[in-house]
């Protein structure tokens, strides 16, 4: 008995000993994620984990604008290989809209049309989105207008918005997402993101070649909001939120109740019908319903490759040429895609608990499996 006490004497005194050292070296944000990630039974982020963190509420839309059925809804069954593919990586939510209606609509677990669940990086898309509606509204010059101009610590680094969005500004971010050292760690779980970002120097060349760095986002986000004087998910309801007629109310993760700063490279919990309206604002180059809310021109820029060297990248949205489409994605770390293929009128979401496994390809082996079973399943019609 002795020796057990002096065992737990000597144990408690060590994590207190790690506790202290992690809050004199700045790495207090470690004990978030264990206490976020680790004591709830997770080994990694996870699609419900924004109840662990602060949020801004982003309002339905108060003139909601739910999706039609397609007079054949639901009338063909999945193939065998997407259903073991739902099983087998925890799909929660699998949606195929055609020709504007919802053709095909599948949930899992406790999940359902209005559940929450964490986009990840599918937010980029969102926030490069709402980079064009600041050019629309005459907040932003263009994609060439310097990030300096907005933000002086980067004042004559060349580095434009366009850099931003387009994954292209020489920014020292380092995308590690399995260190708890890393800045992407740091991000997801300090509190004060603004200072993390601040800390950010351009050491390559901006606008040369692509490089996916979540900083490129979060650094845009703060752009916006210095250039709108709007907070980023207040700008997000007013110009898309409200006008896309989303059914139901988003939260956005900020990083802390202070400073309240959205994680806007991630991390807005929605749901997949109100995720894929920005799917069908893309297929049809920015109009919504006869109203144009995005310029046509930036819309197109956004869905093709900036880098000749990197086609799977435009304008915060992924490209592919599967099955000889012309794609753009949405795309979040645990298989969250918002897939549209616009010369089918077609548009796939799926959201879940995880992906598949990546190989030398630019999408994990999951994003081709739902392309290519959908096209089965259009085609057994």
């Amino acid at each position: 008995m002795k020796r057990l006490k002096n065992f737990l004497k000597w144990f408690v005194g060590i994590l207190i000993l790690l506790i202290a050292l992690a809050y004199i070296t700045d790495y207090n944000y470690i004990l978030k994620g264990i206490r976020v990630v680790y004591l709830t039974g997770h080994t990694t982020a996870f699609i419900d984990d924004h109840v662990y963190f602060e949020n801004e509420t982003i309002p339905a839309s108060s003139q909601p604008q739910p999706w039609p059925n397609h007079s054949e809804f639901n009338t063909i069954q999945p193939t065998e290989r997407l259903v073991e593919t739902h099983n087998y990586f925890g799909t929660v939510a699998f949606l195929i809209i055609k020709n504007d209606s919802i053709w095909h609509e599948h949930y899992a677990e406790d999940y359902g049309p209005q559940s929450q669940t964490n986009s990840f990086s599918m937010a980029k898309s969102i926030t490069s989105a709402l980079l064009g509606k600041a050019i629309n509204d005459g907040y932003i010059e263009s994609l060439d207008q310097n990030v300096g101009d907005f933000i002086t610590k980067f004042e004559g680094t060349a580095m434009t918005v366009g850099d931003l969005s387009s994954m292209s500004s020489g920014l020292n971010w380092n995308e590690n997402y399995t260190s708890p050292f890393s800045v992407t760690a740091r991000s997801y779980y300090d509190n004060d993101l603004s200072e993390t970002i601040l800390n950010l120097e351009v050491t390559e060349t901006p606008g040369q070649s692509y490089t996916y760095l979540s900083g490129n986002t979060q650094l845009l986000a703060m752009v916006l909001e210095k250039a709108t004087d709007k907070q980023l998910e207040t700008y997000l309801q007013e110009s898309f939120w409200n006008p896309l007629g989303m059914e139901q109310p988003a939260l956005w993760q900020v990083d802390d109740k202070e400073n309240r700063l959205v994680k806007a490279y991630c991390c807005i919990a929605s749901n997949a019908r109100d995720f894929a309206r920005f799917g069908k604002l893309y297929k049809d180059f920015g109009d919504w319903n006869g109203k144009q809310l995005l310029d046509s021109t930036f819309v197109a820029k956004s869905i093709r490759p900036r880098f000749k060297d990197s086609p799977e990248y435009g304008y915060g949205f992924w490209l592919s040429d599967h099955l000889n489409k012309d794609i753009f994605v949405m795309r979040g770390i645990l298989g969250q895609y918002v897939i549209t293929i616009p010369e089918d009128d077609l548009i796939i979401v799926r959201l879940g608990h995880q992906r598949g496994s990546r190989s030398d390809r630019p999408f994990s082996s999951d994003f081709y499996t739902y392309v290519e079973e959908v096209y089965t399943m259009l085609d057994s019609k």
